[in-house]
């Protein structure tokens, strides 16, 4: 398809857009090498602004079902967090959940094929169906109450090549493994990957000596907007005279991800941006060319009654055709491309598809326009300004 064909038809039907059509198909070498320029830098922009953006939702959902949580923790000096104060914490609003939690390091042992292989992990105490409501299970079945059963983090599974119906010990003390959790990755409430979950009456035989309250308390929260007044509200209860607890908002590693990730994201198009300079230099050094060629042309134009005007509008619709051309060329082999590197290396082409990606793909169209616009302008500030005279005299 060729480069004019694009051109919409109410811009046909005019004299100065079909002159201008004219124009870029008499010097067609020159015309491609400036479209190039912009298509370049229209697919760099987009690329590197979908790419950043990408890594930002791909960060972002792996912290996803942590963003709506609370983590009680005793303040320093403190050595733990007491029934009354859970109960406290029950009293507040917009709270979908409490959950005590009790932690202690701890080797553990697991013996496979004669070879002893020792793994240190962190040992909870946590309700079945507590448990339940922040990971999945992966195989098997979670813990009953009273057991000796316990459920294993998938990393602890992998370590000690176990699975569901196997022993592990602990402190001289053997517990059936029943369950081995999904992958969760990082997480800033507990480390489900690296963790060893059994029943309260369980925990309490392996640490008859532990102190009667609890390590943290994760509260997830109703409504995610209310996530700052629930923080609030539980200090307001538990710290009236002396500081006791401290609250961490989980929501804050989330906004802060997002800041850092919005920033690579805006220096992945700075870098892009180099390559559209780079294109209205080319528009420029072009269009400047063309002009000093078309003098005469520009001289008869103006003998006949063509105004300034006439002739700014001639050159930047050059430059206008040639911007939209080349971006639109630049906007699909952006999402081509893109598609193309998610689907044979990502294997998700979902980040691709939404509507935050989609804006920089815009936003490099429209780059492109203006870049070629901004190079157009003085060459025709320039054809504008002639003297009739002086341009039918030039040789």
């Amino acid at each position: 398809m060729k480069l004019t064909e694009k051109i919409p038809s109410f811009l046909r039907n005019n004299m100065y857009a079909e002159l201008a059509k004219r124009n870029l198909k008499r010097q067609s070498v020159r015309t491609i090498l400036a479209a190039i320029g912009i298509i370049i830098g229209v697919i760099a922009i987009s690329s590197m602004g979908i790419l950043g953006n990408s890594l930002k939702l791909s960060v972002t959902d792996s912290f996803a079902d942590i963003g709506d949580k609370l983590i009680v923790s005793p303040a320093p000096g403190e050595d733990y967090i007491t029934d009354r104060q859970v109960d406290q914490i029950y009293k507040v609003g917009n709270i979908e959940s409490v959950i005590p939690v009790i932690a202690d390091g701890e080797m553990i042992e697991h013996r496979k094929d004669g070879i002893d292989i020792l793994l240190y992990v962190s040992v909870y105490d946590i309700e079945k169906d507590d448990l339940e409501k922040l990971v999945e299970l992966e195989e098997g079945r979670y813990f009953k109450p009273g057991s000796t059963d316990c459920v294993v983090g998938s990393s602890v599974a992998e370590n000690l090549e176990i699975t569901p119906g196997q022993k592990i010990e602990i402190d001289d003390t053997k517990l059936r493994v029943v369950g081995i959790l999904k992958e969760r990755g990082m997480g800033f409430d507990i480390s489900t990957d690296t963790g060893v979950f059994t029943s309260s009456e369980m925990y309490e035989k392996l640490y008859p000596d532990e102190d009667e309250g609890y390590d943290q308390v994760i509260v997830v929260v109703e409504n995610i907007d209310e996530i700052d007044n629930v923080a609030d509200e539980i200090e307001e209860r538990i710290n009236k005279k002396d500081e006791l607890v401290t609250v961490f908002a989980t929501n804050l590693i989330t906004e802060s991800l997002d800041d850092v990730f919005s920033s690579i994201s805006l220096f992945l198009m700075g870098i892009g941006s180099i390559s559209l300079l780079v294109a209205g230099v080319s528009i420029l050094n072009v269009m400047l060319m063309s002009t000093m060629e078309r003098t005469k042309e520009i001289g008869i134009m103006k003998a006949v009654g063509a105004s300034r005007k006439d002739i700014l509008k001639m050159f930047l619709l050059e430059a206008l055709f040639l911007g939209v051309i080349a971006s639109t060329a630049g906007a699909i082999l952006t999402i081509g491309g893109s598609y193309l590197v998610m689907v044979l290396v990502v294997k998700n082409t979902s980040y691709l598809l939404t509507l935050s990606s989609m804006f920089y793909v815009i936003e490099g169209f429209f780059f492109g326009i203006a870049t070629s616009l901004v190079g157009g302008m003085y060459p025709a500030w320039k054809a504008s300004r002639m003297k009739p005279l002086d341009a039918l005299r030039y040789e």
